[in-house]
Parts: C-alpha cells; sequence; structure tokens
C-alpha cells in the first residue's frame, strides 16, 4: 500500500494502467540523469537542445525537443569516436519518460563494464546475448504473438494498444539509423503505422539495454500523470485511477497540548467562605469568668 508519505512524491494526480498508454512527462532530467551523475559532458545549443557525451566520446546522446523530427531521444554507440555509429536508439517525444530512464540506467551500467559490455552485438542461441532475451519480460506479462508475417516477429499486448516487432534479413544500416526501418520496433497506439508513441533499436544494440526497457514497459505497476495533461486518446482507452490526497501534516507539540487541554474536564466552583456583614447574627456572648 502507498503510504502518505510516498504519495507527496508523486508528480500527477492520476495513476494510468496499463503503463505503455500513460506517454511522456515532459521533462527529461530524469532520463538525463543517469548520464550526468557519472559526470558526462552535457551541453546546450541555442534552440534549448541538450547533448551528452561519455568521456571517451564513444556514447552520445541527444535531447532534441527542437529537432528536424520527433525522436526526441537519440542514442548512439561508436567503437571508433570518428566513425559510423555501431548501434542506435530513438525514441520519439511521446515515449513514457521511464521508458527512456531505464535505458540510460542500463546504458550507464553497461558503460562502467566497459566496450565488451555496452558494444555487445546480439548472437542466437548465446545465455547471455541472445535476442529472445529481450522479449521474454513481455511474453510473461501475457503479451502474445502476434499474425505471422513475413520477415517479422511481432508481439502485441494484451489489449492490442502496444507492440513489438524484430525484423529478420537484411536491413540497411544507415536507414534504421535514421529511420523506423529498424530492426527492433517497439511502440503503442491503434496500430504500427500510426502509433502514439514508439522506440527503435539498430541491429547491434546490446540485448541488456532492450531488456532493460521491455522490462520497464512489461512493469504491472501503473504510472502517474495529470489528468489535464494526459492525451484524450489515453483517457479513452487507460485506465485513470485517482491518486489519493496527501494526509494531514503531524500534529505540533502546541497542538498536542491544545488537544490536550479541550479533553480535561471543567474545574469545580471553588467552596463558597461567608463573609461578616451587616445581615449577619450577632456573635453569641462568651462563658463569664
Amino acid at each position: 500500500m502507498t503510504s502518505h508519505d510516498d504519495l507527496r512524491t508523486i508528480d500527477g494526480d492520476v495513476f494510468v494502467s496499463p503503463r505503455h498508454l500513460a506517454s511522456t512527462t515532459g521533462i527529461g532530467d530524469p532520463a538525463l540523469a543517469p548520464l550526468i551523475d557519472l559526470g558526462w559532458d552535457l551541453h546546450h545549443d541555442d534552440l534549448g537542445n541538450a547533448y551528452v557525451n561519455a568521456p571517451d566520446r564513444k556514447i552520445r546522446l541527444g535531447y532534441l525537443p527542437e529537432g528536424e523530427d520527433d525522436g526526441l531521444w537519440r542514442i548512439n554507440a561508436y567503437r571508433d569516436p570518428f566513425g559510423p555509429p555501431t548501434w542506435g536508439v530513438c525514441f520519439n517525444d511521446r515515449v513514457p519518460t521511464e521508458f527512456v530512464q531505464a535505458f540510460t540506467t542500463a546504458l550507464v551500467t553497461a558503460y562502467q563494464q566497459g566496450p565488451d559490455v555496452y558494444l555487445a552485438r546480439p548472437v542466437s542461441g548465446t545465455d547471455e546475448h541472445d535476442p529472445f532475451l529481450a522479449v521474454v519480460p513481455l511474453l510473461k506479462q501475457g503479451w502474445e504473438i502476434d499474425r505471422p508475417r513475413w520477415g517479422v516477429f511481432a508481439i502485441q499486448a494484451p489489449d492490442g494498444l502496444a507492440g513489438l516487432e524484430f525484423t529478420t534479413g537484411d536491413i540497411d544500416p544507415e536507414a534504421e539509423l535514421t529511420t523506423r526501418d529498424a530492426r527492433w520496433q517497439l511502440w503503442a497506439g491503434n496500430s504500427i503505422d500510426r502509433p502514439v508513441w514508439y522506440a527503435t533499436a539498430s541491429t547491434d544494440t546490446p540485448v541488456a539495454l532492450l531488456a532493460a526497457v521491455t522490462q520497464c514497459v512489461a512493469d504491472p505497476a501503473p504510472l502517474p500523470r495529470w489528468r489535464e495533461e494526459t492525451f484524450s486518446y489515453i483517457k479513452g482507452m487507460a485506465e485513470l485511477t485517482p491518486i489519493l490526497p496527501p494526509g494531514p501534516p503531524a500534529p505540533t507539540p502546541l497542538d498536542v497540548r491544545r488537544a490536550a487541554a479541550s479533553r480535561r474536564p471543567a474545574a469545580l466552583p471553588a467552596a463558597s467562605v461567608p463573609r461578616w456583614s451587616t445581615t449577619s447574627r450577632p456573635a453569641l456572648p462568651g462563658p463569664r469568668r
């Protein structure tokens, strides 16, 4: 159960379920934080786009709200800092920010382990780098294999409003880094042709990074959002549960004293003391000596 203290830290007034319908928070800081915390170089251009570079320039991230298309997040890795990208990932401008944060968090972990990890190519049939491992988290949450199509392995969410596709065969290396014609595509919406959001990953993207995203997508926990900022599409398809308001603040010592005073019984009236007056009876004479 969520405590009142936890509720005070939630940025939103409704929980959105399933989480693949939550869309973006509109704030890039949570996904940039894992890289910045590791000391990666950050700079901005005159338009407000942000660029983050690993110390050896072999991983580069662009956060591009003023980019040329809807590719808000573009992350590339390089064997040679001056050569073409070894792999590339793109998240468009409506991807739930938590999914991007899952990727950048896994990327930081892989980078600290070295190029043998963050440049590891997927290899079918291996224990650690089999591409199928990226699909497993979704299958465990009830995603089902979609209707077969030539050269495409696809699975779909139980509500039919999200899917993942893996394209087999040859793909143009340049096209999959700059278009949606990539090896991997994750999406949400009525169809892959008209998605609300999408994410793509090229052929050599490490499986561990892909699995971090699908694990986050598969998490059954809802995501907090502000109702007024939720897309009308989501309001019609998702389950929106109000987030309970935070509980009252803890009482101060003064509040405690006032409460105790209000419960104390009223004092009884003091006993009356007779006083001398002109209406009083005269004193009786004392005994004679």
